[in-house]
């Protein structure tokens, strides 16, 4: 992949919605493929796209360089788990090279299980911080809640991300149930070894062979067992997504709050998601969609990728909808979040 020239901003060339909220943060999915099975984000038996659905490693590089021209300064590269892409890495190296000319940075999430071969790599690509999904640390409940015996690779995929000099957020959604009572310990736990953590609440995206109603768990009740233990203090924190930060007292660490059902946090959206076969979602739990690989594959050129992206701010809706307040509730969407990039 050729080397790309700096890129400058055109403030007048920003990518804005609607409401004027401008849009500074891409989560671009590179696969749609895991190497583990989360209940609670599809089923066993998952359909994965066919290799001619997915965008190559130059549309990919392609339509990056098109968003940090129209203003965006971060990007996260999601899946799916992306680390099991084979190119992934040429394209972080890639885009690495826009560090400083015109993006702020590079960060990844993953479920953890291909990053101890990969730590090192990533860093001397340009990241500095990667989320990775860890939740619960015993080992019979993660075989349970992701169907795979992987939790030593992914307590392994830790150690090397810090060894490594990256800086570790563990993401953790909250289930009823399920890992509520060792959520304190894990928060613990993380902040021993000198990582934030962010809880998350479950989202009703895509069908899964468990009903939702029973695995979610309202994070203002969490947090308010958590501040009967412990002292949270309100944090100026930011990292440019949704989460809401506190600092432990007593641990010495940080906590992210991600509440898309019980606090709603759409008023100040910066985000805006592209999968894998190019489909721009202005929004996690929207169906409205722009389809920016006809853009890159009907010979349009640059001017039909604008003006898909250009639709895609008019199209942004205010807020998403999200419930899961009734057993047996439909998703508010059909599609999984690891089409839609987690």
């Amino acid at each position: 992949m050729a080397r790309a020239r700096a890129i400058r901003h055109n403030s007048a060339f920003m990518l804005v919605d609607s409401f004027q909220r401008r849009i500074t943060y891409l989560r671009l999915s590179v696969t749609d493929r895991c190497d583990l099975r989360c209940t609670y984000c599809m089923p066993e038996k998952m359909r994965f796209l066919p290799k001619a659905e997915v965008l190559t490693l130059e549309e990919l590089h392609r339509l990056a360089l098109a968003f940090i021209a129209r203003g965006v300064r971060r990007i996260r590269l999601t899946g799916g788990e992306p680390l099991v892409r084979r190119d992934m890495l040429d394209l972080v190296r890639a885009l690495g090279r826009q560090i400083g000319e015109g993006l702020d940075e590079v960060t990844l999430t993953t479920n953890g299980t291909q990053l101890a071969q990969n730590a090192e790599a990533l860093r001397e690509a340009g990241v500095r911080r990667v989320n990775v999904s860890l939740d619960t640390r015993d080992p019979v409940l993660f075989k349970q809640l992701t169907r795979r015996d992987m939790l030593d690779r992914v307590l392994e995929g830790i150690a090397a991300a810090k060894h490594a000099g990256l800086e570790v957020k563990l993401n953790t959604v909250g289930l009823k149930g399920r890992n509520e009572d060792e959520l304190p310990d894990l928060i613990e736990w993380a902040h021993g070894q000198g990582h934030a953590i962010t809880l998350i609440e479950a989202m009703p995206l895509g069908e899964v062979d468990e009903d939702r109603f029973d695995q979610f768990l309202s994070l203002e009740t969490v947090r308010a067992r958590l501040e009967k233990r412990w002292t949270l203090t309100p944090s100026g924190h930011r990292t440019g997504g949704p989460a809401r930060y506190f600092d432990v007292a007593e641990t010495g660490g940080r906590l992210g709050l991600i509440t898309p059902l019980t606090q709603n946090f759409c008023e100040g959206c910066n985000r805006v998601r592209v999968t894998t076969t190019g489909q721009l979602y202005p929004c996690l739990g929207g169906g409205e969609r722009v389809d920016l690989r006809a853009a890159l594959r009907d010979g349009g050129g640059d001017a039909a990728l604008q003006e898909a992206m250009d639709r895609a701010m008019a199209i942004k809706p205010q807020r998403h909808a999200f419930a899961i307040d009734a057993p047996g509730q439909a998703p508010a969407q059909p599609r999984h979040m690891s089409v839609t990039g987690g």
